[in-house]
């Protein structure tokens, strides 16, 4: 089939001029809501009927808190009918419109880490990681347990289960490829805290065992710290306090501060010059005062 055939099998069905000119019919249509201000008409579209009875007008919604909404008018007209009528009224939302997320079921929007104190949380049904524990669950150690108890758990993880449980774990914080795992020098796999899974799971993955590191974390083969049982600090002892050695040559030497220099001679007779008046003065009050009671002692008695 050729390329011009091809397109106009997915063309848009051509709207009708009467259906197509019911602009201002469908703008007062959303006026008589009253809902607020229409905006400007936006296009038009046929809608899909074999005989081209519908068609919507689009007009832009000047609602607060609905940006980037549209008005959709849906007007419709008989084969042989020579006006349209509105058919529905509905606001959409458009190619850039504020919407809310898209809705998920609630056992779904469950992650890592929400599960707390007293919370239940059931597997969902069939869930493709559990298996009837009757079923071989292609984990030699588990169909070993189940032997040696009679039927064994009620159910056991799936294969699928633990190849999503591995590479949760292979790509998460306790992985070949975090930070931590990345700077030690040496893997989990060679340590004396590592501590092997069983079954299926043990050729990649063990807990942790060292209260320092990462205890009780399942950690892959490969992942590391400082902490490995193997570590050995580098040779060469700290050097005791008492046996510091002390370099004279690299003092920096300060000269001593200046002593005050004592007053010269000829300041010091200044300063001699200076308080022998006040000394005379104090040296003659005594006297000025004997020569005042005089004349009071040379009075005769009468």
């Amino acid at each position: 089939m050729s390329t011009t055939e091809d397109t106009a099998q997915v063309a848009e069905p051509t709207v009708r001029p009467v259906l197509a000119a019911a602009v201002e019919l469908a703008r007062a249509a959303v006026v008589e809501l009253g809902q607020g201000p229409v905006g400007p008409h936006l296009g038009v579209h046929a809608e899909p009927d074999p005989d081209g009875a519908a068609a919507t007008h689009r007009f832009a919604a000047e609602l607060a808190g609905y940006r980037g909404w549209e008005w959709a008018v849906v007007v419709a007209a008989a084969p042989d009918a020579t006006a349209a009528t509105v058919s529905e009224v509905v606001a959409l939302p458009g190619a850039d419109a504020l919407v809310s997320p898209t809705w998920l079921p609630w056992e779904e929007r469950v992650r890592a880490g929400d599960l707390g104190p007293g919370d239940l949380l059931p597997p969902p049904v069939d869930d493709p990681r559990l298996v009837p524990g009757y079923l071989a669950s292609d984990d030699p150690a588990v169909e070993e347990v189940a032997l040696e108890v009679g039927l064994g758990r009620r159910r056991v993880m799936s294969r699928d289960g633990r190849l999503d449980a591995a590479e949760r774990w292979f790509e998460g914080t306790s992985g070949p490829a975090a930070d931590v795992a990345v700077a030690a020098t040496l893997p989990c796999g060679t340590c004396g805290f590592y501590l092997p899974l069983a079954g299926s799971l043990r050729a990649a993955f063990g807990v942790c065992g060292n209260e320092l590191a990462a205890d009780g974390r399942v950690v892959h083969t490969e992942y590391g710290c400082g902490a490995h049982s193997d570590t050995v600090v580098a040779d060469g002892a700290a050097t005791p306090v008492t046996e510091l050695v002390r370099d004279d040559s690299q003092l920096d030497l300060v000269e001593p501060a200046a002593a005050p220099q004592p007053a010269e001679p000829d300041q010091a007779a200044e300063l001699d010059q200076a308080a022998e008046p006040d000394q005379a003065a104090e040296l003659d009050q005594p006297a000025e005062l004997d020569e005042a009671a005089e004349p009071d002692e040379a009075v005769p008695v009468e």
